[in-house]
């Protein structure tokens, strides 16, 4: 993790660059190589200030806080961004698909438990590619018989439009035509 510090209106000082990049260090754990950060440690009138710009592969996170103190500055500082962080692999890792044991080239998505009705949102949860083959609506309904699926995407070939034949509930079948 390369580390800057740039002091303004303010005497630099070898402990309190130490002590800055000892504390923004601690949020390395959590991000992936290569880390860069720019520290900036400053004085108005009797605020102390500590900014920070963290990038890290693609990642860009800012962070501010002002104290009376420059050491407690850093310290709320350093806190803000490990929250912002983890928050942020948070949301990351809970919206990374998970792979699917059949090599069909679908995903599922973890289960929304403990999720708040905000996070919860529609997800498609598995996808797949079909070739519709062109047949009749018999050779169809039949071919959905032998197979044994719930549904068949096929090529109607009287009017040369892709269908789907589905089972329906009451155990007959529905056709549903493209249209344009």
């Amino acid at each position: 993790m390369q580390i800057n510090v740039t002091f303004r209106h303010i005497e630099p000082s070898d402990p309190l660059r130490a002590y800055a990049e000892e504390k923004i260090s601690r949020v390395k754990k959590y991000l992936d190589e290569p880390v860069d950060a720019h520290v900036v440690l400053k004085v108005e009138k009797f605020r102390h200030i500590a900014e920070v710009t963290i990038d890290a592969n693609g990642l860009r996170i800012n962070g501010a806080e002002e104290t009376d103190d420059m050491y407690s500055a850093i310290d709320k500082l350093a806190d803000t961004l490990e929250g912002q962080v983890k928050k942020g692999k948070e949301k990351v890792r809970r919206r990374k698909p998970v792979t699917m044991g059949k090599d069909f080239g679908g995903t599922t998505v973890p289960p929304a438990a403990g999720l708040s009705e905000d996070d919860r949102e529609t997800r498609v949860i598995r996808s797949e590619q079909v070739h519709a083959k062109p047949m009749d609506v018999d050779e169809a309904v039949m071919q959905l018989n032998i197979g044994g699926g719930e549904f068949m995407v096929f090529t109607n070939r009287r009017t040369g439009r892709v269908n789907v034949l589905y089972h329906r509930k009451d155990g007959h079948f529905g056709l549903i035509e493209t249209v344009g």
